[in-house]
């Protein structure tokens, strides 16, 4: 008869509390879960949850701030909360060890990457520290020369920086590997790459992961299990593929039903969560009760326990055998029939070239977008694409080599400081990081009403109203006002930075994945937010997204960007059905969905070759001609609705060759 396999990790009635202020403010309460060898195990949970409270205690992260209150984290035996600081050192790296969720921030500026590896391979008293360095460059796909290693962090793509991080996670070969949002913020086929590289890696070093994320579609592709977390409580835990088919928590479900749909039934999830998690408000009993729409008068004052529903799967709710799951709404949508707007701003032939003589290198080239008033023009492709070296560029933070961009009927000077401040206040920046764009040593309240003071002096006194009414767009309290950064998530960290956005009043705006950090239930807010402010305010915007479902939710107009050149534009509509670019197809097939199966071998992405006179795509691209790919430049084909395409395939042999199972292709 077989055991219940031992348990690597065993968490029990973890309570943790923050210093705020005078006192102390629970952010974990009695927190429970286990993970057994060889398990990946999922936290999920909108931001400010606790996710990655709990995840950095398996570490034994004690901040100055920080008090564990009760409860105990056992480490293969070893209660992890009363090691010694030399015992924990002995610990992280060669039994634990952990990959943050911003290699930017995580890895040293000044130091090359190799080195990075290295430094730890010797603290933790490795003999063999090149060759190990090398292999471990291998083991996590990244080249294993002798000039890769000798790079600095700022010469590597997001995929790239995170790869680095991974290596040096499994540089003495740990049992248990905590990820916190390791593929946030990186493109789809990027985070496809490091998704697989996970999945190898764990059956080929039988290690156990907890892996946290706001990401449910992404989670189910990787986790055994999966726990659920609102307001610092667990309130369901189950197997991957039951959590997916019968949600029992009704949290678990407003979660599901707020994941996008790249299938296009509906203009927004079939249900966002209503309202939003307002933690000095929460009830004695569930904390989930204000928002719930099962809520029980009981569960406002008693607290709801863990009961068991099923094999190895538990949720803290009464009513849990009422839970359905949410159905899907609505039928396919129909092709929107757009009207040219009044065009707002133009970019005409504009190339950027970064460095000097052999070292330069070509960002863009030669770049042609239109962004008509009120209207949302994204900007899809990968890492190192040129998608915020285009955005950069508008907003006067790149100087272009070639080409000019024009704002109404005048035509905007380079650098930003050139530029008249009316002109300044048109156009406003949300940048992909907020933790490198709020000054940390400012209040919410201070760091919103600094756009508003400056753009309209004379209306100071309204400054007070303008950023409650800020916050209360972005789904946050006016309690949060008097709030500094390092006191919110990072989900939260970035609602601050569109609110402040928004406070200068614009006519555009710059978004840089904007929604890379945001859980879904929150992304649907704010997605709403968005939709609201173009139907009513008649803001445009330039929208940078690796999301393409949300970029399906929201865009009007789509450009296809690889390798700083424009391989498909057009309709949203149109770029979401075939004829597809081959490389759009790719992007497309690579959007993790809810227990989505994985694409064979044959089909997953492949290193791209250098650039040459031809095709920026040849090398990666699976529906090659031949030679003529790589030497000759393909050219323009566009349909008589508007539809273009760089391809040397006609647009009747594209359409045949798409696969892409997510919508109908239109007939010839």
């Amino acid at each position: 008869m077989l055991t219940k396999p031992e348990s690597l990790v065993d968490v029990s009635g973890l309570t943790i509390s923050y210093r705020q202020g005078l006192g102390w403010n629970q952010v974990v309460e009695d927190v429970s879960f286990k993970v057994e060898r060889g398990e990946v195990f999922g936290l999920v949970g909108e931001s400010g949850c606790g996710k990655s409270t709990v995840a950095l205690q398996l570490l034994g992260y004690r901040h100055a701030a920080l008090r564990t209150d009760r409860g105990s984290i056992s480490f293969d035996g070893q209660d992890v909360l009363r090691l010694a600081r030399s015992e924990l050192d002995r610990l992280r790296g060669a039994k634990v060890s952990f990959v943050p969720q911003n290699p930017t921030t995580a890895l040293n500026p000044g130091m090359r990457v190799g080195a990075q590896i290295e430094e730890i391979l010797t603290a933790h008293g490795h003999s063999d520290v090149a060759e190990r360095t090398r292999m471990l460059f291998g083991l996590v796909g990244l080249p294993e020369d002798a000039d890769f290693k000798r790079r600095f962090p700022h010469q590597l793509s997001g995929g790239q920086q995170q790869r680095v991080c991974i290596g040096m996670a499994l540089a003495c070969d740990p049992q248990f590997v905590v990820l916190d949002e390791p593929t946030t913020g990186l493109d789809v086929t990027t985070q496809e790459q490091i998704v697989e590289l996970l999945i190898d890696l764990r059956a080929r070093l039988s290690m156990s992961m907890l892996y946290v994320t706001h990401d449910l579609g992404l989670l189910s592709q990787l986790a055994d299990r999966i726990g659920v977390m609102y307001a610092g409580r667990i309130v369901e835990v189950a197997p991957t593929a039951a959590l997916f088919a019968d949600p029992r928590h009704p949290y678990t479900r407003g979660l599901i039903g707020a994941i996008p749909r790249i299938d296009g039934r509906s203009e927004l999830p079939a249900r966002p969560l209503r309202g939003l998690l307002q933690r000095q408000s929460l009830p004695k009993g569930c904390p989930f009760a204000p928002r719930c729409d099962y809520a029980l008068p009981k569960c406002f004052d008693e607290v709801q326990v863990l009961l068991s529903c099923g094999p190895r799967r538990e949720a803290a709710c009464w009513r849990l055998n009422d839970i359905t799951p949410l159905a899907v709404n609505g039928e396919p949508k129909q092709a929107a029939v757009l009207r040219e707007p009044q065009e707002l701003l133009e970019v005409k032939n504009v190339t950027v070239v970064y460095g000097h003589g052999k070292r330069s290198f070509t960002a863009l080239r030669d770049i042609n977008l239109r962004v008509g008033k009120g209207e949302t023009v994204a900007l899809v492709g990968e890492s190192g694409s040129g998608k915020s070296t285009l955005a950069r560029a508008i907003a006067g933070l790149a100087v272009p080599a070639a080409g000019t961009v024009r704002l109404g009927s005048a035509v905007l000077a380079e650098l930003v400081k050139r530029r008249t401040a009316e002109q300044r206040r048109l156009i406003q920046y949300v940048f992909q990081n907020p933790d490198a764009s709020l000054n940390p040593r400012a209040t919410v309240a201070t760091s919103l009403a600094r756009p508003f003071a400056f753009f309209y002096p004379d209306r100071a006194a309204q400054a007070p109203a303008r950023v409650v009414a800020a916050l209360s767009d972005v789904r946050l309290d006016a309690r949060y006002a008097e709030r500094y950064p390092d006191q919110l998530s990072g989900g939260e960290r970035q609602r601050i930075a569109i609110a402040r956005a928004l406070m200068a009043e614009p006519e555009l705006l710059l978004c840089d994945e904007i929604l890379s950090a945001l859980d879904v239930s929150v992304q649907a807010n704010i997605l709403a937010l968005l939709l609201r402010l173009k139907r009513e305010h008649a803001i445009a915007m330039l929208f940078i997204s690796h999301d393409l479902a949300v970029v399906r939710m929201l865009a009007d107009r789509i450009y296809v960007l690889f390798r700083g050149e424009v391989m498909e534009m057009g309709t949203r509509d149109q770029v979401f059905t075939a004829p597809f670019h081959p490389y759009t197809h790719a992007l497309l097939e690579a959007v993790p969905a809810p227990l989505k199966a994985r694409r064979p071998a044959a089909y997953r992405r492949t290193e791209a070759s250098a650039v040459g006179a031809g095709c920026p795509y040849a090398g990666r691209c699976t529906w090659q001609i031949g030679p003529i790919c790589e030497s000759d430049a393909p050219p323009w084909r566009q349909t008589a609705e508007g539809l273009a395409i760089r391809c040397h395939y006609s647009l009747e042999e594209l359409k045949r060759r798409a696969v892409w199972p997510h919508g109908p292709t239109k007939g010839k």
